[in-house]
């Protein structure tokens, strides 16, 4: 089976005899809550606005990055220099704003379906996001009741180096009391998949934005499904195999 090849590539890879996850780390935005095209409008509007031109398309690329490194980068590119604090923390700020005014993002699909089955297996859950706002990680409760702890969840605001450095994932795997041969990442960025690879983590990429799939894979991503829903569909075989 395809997903036997791939497991058995990455236990080769790190020197496994074994490899049998204990805990599943989950991103958040266009992983857990279809939030990534409100993300991406507001992130466009907003650094246009203050002369740092972005498409949302660009966005997408940069998800994961915390929101000072993504406002550094477009500085450096327009500005030729870094942005200021002020200048970071008003960007950072009115781009919240936008994203507040959008409609509200609902569950992605497929992934409750996921997380039952996840939580079923007996394997511990963990969140790490690039993101730092509130209004995201507040709903996690209310929209995924019973499946979180706010022990178990890394935000922008706990780590100095956001994806893709792989510290994110390693506060993750400490949070979870594993190590990175004992646990999957679910991801849709590829910067995020940088950084769980980096991690040497076993990393499931889901394609639910706009990007093509070789923008996944290429980062290292040890395997691919083009939905949530179509890995909670798989996951009874794919965890099989483990």
């Amino acid at each position: 089976m395809y997903y036997e090849h791939a497991i058995q590539k990455y236990k080769e890879q790190h020197n496994l005899a074994a490899f049998r996850p204990k805990a599943v780390l989950f991103d958040m935005d266009g992983v857990l809550f279809d939030s990534m095209p409100n993300h991406a409008r507001s992130w466009a509007r907003v650094c246009t606005e203050y002369g740092l031109e972005m498409t949302p398309e660009e966005a997408y690329m940069h998800e994961g990055r915390t929101g000072a490194s993504t406002i550094n980068l477009l500085a450096q590119r327009y500005w030729h220099r870094d942005a200021t604090e002020k200048e970071i923390s008003d960007i950072y700020a009115e781009k919240c704003r936008l994203f507040n005014a959008c409609p509200e993002a609902g569950r992605m699909p497929g992934a409750m379906e996921l997380l039952t089955q996840v939580k079923a297996a007996g394997l511990t859950i963990v969140v790490v996001t690039g993101s730092g706002q509130q209004s995201l990680l507040s709903r996690l409760e209310s929209n995924y009741p019973g499946f979180f702890c706010p022990e178990l969840i890394v935000s922008s605001k706990d780590v100095s180096r956001g994806k893709p450095d792989p510290e994110p994932y390693l506060m993750g795997l400490q949070k979870a009391g594993v190590r990175a041969e004992e646990a999957l990442v679910v991801e849709n960025a590829p910067l995020g998949v940088r950084a769980a690879v980096a991690a040497g983590i076993f990393t499931v990429a889901v394609n639910t934005g706009p990007l093509p799939e070789h923008a996944l894979i290429g980062e290292g991503a040890n395997q691919l499904f083009p939905s949530m829903q179509a890995f909670a569909d798989a996951w009874q075989d794919f965890f099989a195999c483990f």
